[in-house]
């Protein structure tokens, strides 16, 4: 049996938004028990079907890299962005700072590594916003977690500011709720979508990207943990 090959996700946001809430959820398709604070790194993976119920289906590897989102550690948390394959923005429905601090998280990762071939970008609005990530090609998904405490959810779907801005998809969810992902749902469609372009750019449009080129299809097995067990976030 052939090794099956994996993509590098990074789920990113400030502390306390939700992230590892939805990372389990994604990944284990059930809400965690025991939400806490992340430190450094932890790491789920989840088999995904690329291009499911096509005769190209293939199953792969996602692996969700959360990142701790307290500011002590930010001169450390580039050693967890390289490689890079997608970026998933998280943000508090509730916490309307949350949504603009996802400017920061983009820009901390576009200068992760200034001997990259990624070009220096001093703040999310140097560039048009549209393009941000369109030099390096890796796809994005936003996220916005506990949507059971807004009072009104249509205001909160015309408020997308940075969704719309890079022109990605955004779901809106309750993650102590598997139904908002479950099998059949938009938000479900939305996440394989995601998934499958994630999957391309790594492995089917490559030679048109000397970033990823960097790195072999063959990406090392993840260490098992980067954190304490005790605390997620």
């Amino acid at each position: 049996m052939s090794a099956i090959d994996r993509v590098r996700i990074m789920v990113l946001g400030d502390s306390g938004v939700g992230k590892t809430s939805f990372v389990h959820l994604a990944a284990n398709n059930e809400p965690i028990r025991t939400p806490g604070w992340t430190v450094g790194c932890s790491v789920e993976v989840k088999l995904h079907e690329y291009k499911e119920g096509t005769p190209g289906q293939v199953s792969y590897f996602v692996e969700f890299w959360d990142v701790g989102g307290s500011n002590n550690h930010r001169n450390t948390r580039h050693v967890f962005y390289n490689p890079c394959h997608g970026v998933i923005l998280v943000h508090d429905l509730t916490n309307k700072k949350s949504e603009e601090n996802l400017k920061k998280w983009l820009h901390e990762i576009v200068n992760r590594d200034i001997n990259s071939s990624l070009v220096s970008v001093q703040s999310f609005d140097d560039a048009d916003p549209e393009n941000f990530f369109g030099f390096t090609q890796i796809p994005i998904l936003v996220i916005g977690t506990k949507l059971d405490q807004v009072d009104d959810k249509k205001m909160v779907s015309r408020s997308a500011k940075i969704a719309n801005q890079l022109d990605a998809d955004e779901i809106l969810l309750d993650c102590r709720q598997t139904r908002y992902i479950a099998a059949g749902t938009s938000n479900a469609v939305k996440l394989s979508r995601f998934y499958d372009k994630v999957i391309d750019k790594r492995y089917y449009s490559c030679k048109s990207i000397p970033y990823l080129n960097r790195y072999s299809t063959t990406s090392p097995i993840l260490p098992s943990k980067f954190y304490s067990p005790s605390h997620q976030d």
